[in-house]
């Protein structure tokens, strides 16, 4: 057993100082270049704490933060309502198309959020789908405000409170709403008095993964951009460092008040779920099992295939049908066109060498990333670290912190001379891209990771050992066979991710190695709709087609060797 102990400390201490250096250092530089500006680049000044003030004397930060509190309180209000509403029906009736709703859910979570944005300004621009096909000249003055922005945020992350509130309600104590309605209460008051009260947490949680998601989204205000100018403190951080001359104190600045917004979020939850306690299942819990609707069938259907036609139909629907539409065409007439999936393969092969890139620096991630994310599993389940919690923490702070912020404290961390000198001036090279995308992919590897680990009991392994097994045959006869399908969701997942984070490629991406998101993204800039949309669906299809490829051959391998091991039975 001591063995078995002392191996994972020594597991735990490594697990923690690669979270740190991936993690922890760059946020670290983030704030140490607010307090000691130029320190990264060989000038070691105190800085001038008023700076961060300035963001309410500056006009552009003034704005940038306004707008983000906005869109981050109006999208969160919104979409937890939203969110919230629709898990309840979900998890209550059962009605034709309700697996539709599921389906564009996750469709929605696993969609980056720039294209999503794209399809929306495809859509309402002002010659746009809306105003050329069906004469919508009004679409444009709706969605392009304050207003109109926290629609679109709220319809692309409204799945996330969704998600939270449906998990939560898949057990359920019926007793205490039948002790209420005995007591004559009405249907509104027990949810208002039991069952929302009950739901705290989910509500609470739900909300702070919409509003850390929203304030910390790249890919919108960088959509938006083409179109409206409506500045975000991450879109004024990506400025900051694409201007001349290059103002880190700016970002640093700026990075330093949406790390803030995000603690607060944090605490706000903290402070609620800490108010009360909702431990209320017991053994006479039973399984929430959705049932049919004695009446109005039509109406739940009826409202559902509108709302998914305008979540899912206007984003993505525009994207396609903008990929094959003939932006030549004279005004009012439809016409249909391939030419923009030509052009992916004649206008120099820029979007060939980003998506090969963008493959290349996913695959990478995801190996890395499945390593990591593997021995953080394995410390979290198995071991008696004590550094646990820490490592639980710190693997779960990159997905409140934005890809915005984590990138600029890479450039602060791996772009500095006497890393040159040991060969380790990562930036202006793939290497960095690679980190970064591990960074961001390492907590979603843990969690698909750990919650397969659970069911494998520890006494396998101290068997194994006790026997004379070393921790790599261990691992590769005992615990990798027997949790291998989430393995590989856990790489499929980061490798999806990987290929599309537009923050981290647009910050980092090294000098004539572009990437697909950044190659979309900048035909977008330039107004190329039809190319950008062709972009989006060729190299989206290619991602997918790759991923269920990779499952196809996962499962035909699964299947052969149960046919093989039956045929020895036999």
């Amino acid at each position: 057993m001591q063995r078995i102990i002392g191996y994972g400390n020594r597991t735990g201490w490594l697990v923690l100082a690669v979270l740190f250096l991936l993690i922890l250092l760059p946020l670290a530089a983030v704030i140490i270049q607010v307090l000691l500006p130029g320190v990264f680049f060989g000038k070691l000044v105190l800085g001038d704490l008023s700076l961060l003030l300035d963001v309410f004397r500056r006009p552009l930060w003034y704005v940038s933060l306004k707008n983000s509190v906005l869109l981050g309180i109006g999208t969160t209000f919104f979409a937890t309502i939203i969110g919230a509403a629709l898990a309840m029906v979900r998890s209550r009736w059962s009605f034709p198309t309700a697996k539709m709703l599921d389906i564009a859910v996750w469709l929605l979570i696993i969609t980056p959020s720039f294209i999503l944005a794209q399809g929306w300004v495809m859509f309402a621009s002002a010659d746009g789908l809306a105003s050329s096909w069906f004469g919508w000249t009004w679409m444009h003055a709706l969605i392009f405000q304050p207003a109109g922005l926290i629609t679109v945020m709220t319809l692309s992350k409204f799945p996330f409170a969704y998600l939270t509130v449906y998990t939560a309600m898949e057990w359920k104590v019926d007793r205490l709403s039948e002790a209420a309605r005995l007591s004559g209460a009405s249907p509104w008051t027990v949810w208002r008095t039991i069952q929302a009260p009950l739901l705290l947490p989910a509500f609470c949680s739900g909300a702070m993964l919409v509003f850390m998601d929203t304030v910390g989204d790249f890919g919108l205000p960088a959509s938006i951009a083409a179109v409206f100018r409506f500045p975000t403190l991450p879109y004024s951080i990506y400025s900051a460092l694409y201007t001349s001359p290059i103002r880190f104190d700016m970002a640093g600045a700026l990075s330093f008040y949406l790390v803030l917004l995000i603690a607060l979020a944090m605490s706000v939850q903290l402070y609620a779920m800490r108010k009360s306690r909702f431990d209320f299942l017991s053994s006479r819990a039973t399984r929430t099992e959705a049932k049919k609707p004695k009446k109005g069938t039509p109406w739940f259907v009826l409202g559902n295939l509108v709302f998914l036609a305008i979540v899912i139909g206007i984003p993505l629907g525009s994207n396609l049908l903008m990929s094959v539409s003939d932006s030549s065409a004279a005004a009012g007439t439809v016409s249909f066109t391939l030419e923009h999936y030509k052009q992916l393969f004649t206008s120099g092969g820029a979007l060939v060498s980003g998506l090969l890139h963008s493959l290349e620096i996913a695959a990478g991630a995801a190996v890395i990333g499945l390593v990591i994310g593997f021995l953080i599993a394995y410390v979290l389940t198995y071991s008696q670290f004590r550094g646990r919690k820490a490592i639980d923490v710190i693997s779960l702070i990159s997905l409140a912190v934005p890809g915005i912020v984590l990138g600029i404290g890479y450039i602060f961390i791996w772009n500095q001379a006497w890393s040159d000198k040991i060969g380790l001036l990562l930036y202006g090279t793939p290497w960095i891209l690679i980190l970064a995308s591990v960074a961001g992919t390492v907590p979603v590897i843990t969690r698909v990771v750990v919650s397969a680990m659970a069911k494998v009991p520890a006494q396998l392994l101290s068997a194994a050992q006790m026997q004379g097994a070393s921790f790599t045959q261990r691992v590769t006869t005992i615990l990798v066979p027997l949790i291998k399908g989430a393995l590989l969701s856990a790489a499929l997942t980061a490798f999806g991710a990987a290929v599309f984070d537009l923050a981290i490629a647009s910050i980092l991406y090294p000098p004539n190695f572009m990437t697909l998101p950044v190659v979309i993204n900048k035909a977008f800039e330039d107004l190329k709709f039809g190319y950008a949309a062709a972009a989006t669906l060729t190299g989206g299809g290619l991602v997918i087609a790759i991923i269920a490829l990779m499952e196809l051959l996962f499962k035909y391998n699964k299947k052969q060797a149960r046919s093989s091991a039956h045929e020895s039975h036999s």
